[in-house]
């Protein structure tokens, strides 16, 4: 298992990025599933740094890969309260389709195989398959 602890700050998406490029790389994944992964991913972290965590200097952003049995699985956590995960806006409804945020854990879920949060939805993992094929 890889892991990396950040900065709540969004300049700490850097070293995520490059943690996704290195898992990728390893894992030979094609440029779909690099994409994929590398959104889903920095939307999470994004999510963790500024509506987990609000941005605070005291507070860390924890990025865990676990590979095998063809699957990547990225868990974050964060330090906030969470949040309710169960009742989120839809960001395709026409009334909020002009919102400039609300389409992180869509995209995460679009992107992923699997999105499960738990601890009130301050650490979500998304799985990935790998298998080229």
């Amino acid at each position: 298992m890889l892991s990396i602890e950040i900065a709540s700050k969004l300049d700490s998406i850097a070293e995520v990025e490059t943690l996704i490029d290195n898992v990728c790389e390893e894992l030979k994944l094609n440029e779909d599933n690099y994409g994929n992964i590398l959104i889903a991913v920095t939307e999470a972290v994004n999510n963790a740094i500024i509506h987990g965590n609000k941005y605070s200097d005291s507070k860390k952003v924890k990025v865990d890969v676990t590979t095998g049995n063809d699957k990547v699985l990225f868990t974050v956590i964060d330090q906030g309260e969470g949040f309710d995960f169960l009742n989120l806006p839809d960001p395709t409804a026409p009334e909020n389709l002009e919102k400039p945020d609300g389409r992180g854990i869509f995209l995460m879920k679009n992107l992923s195989d699997e999105v499960i949060f738990e601890s009130n939805g301050s650490k979500v993992n998304i799985t990935f398959a790998t298998a080229n094929g």
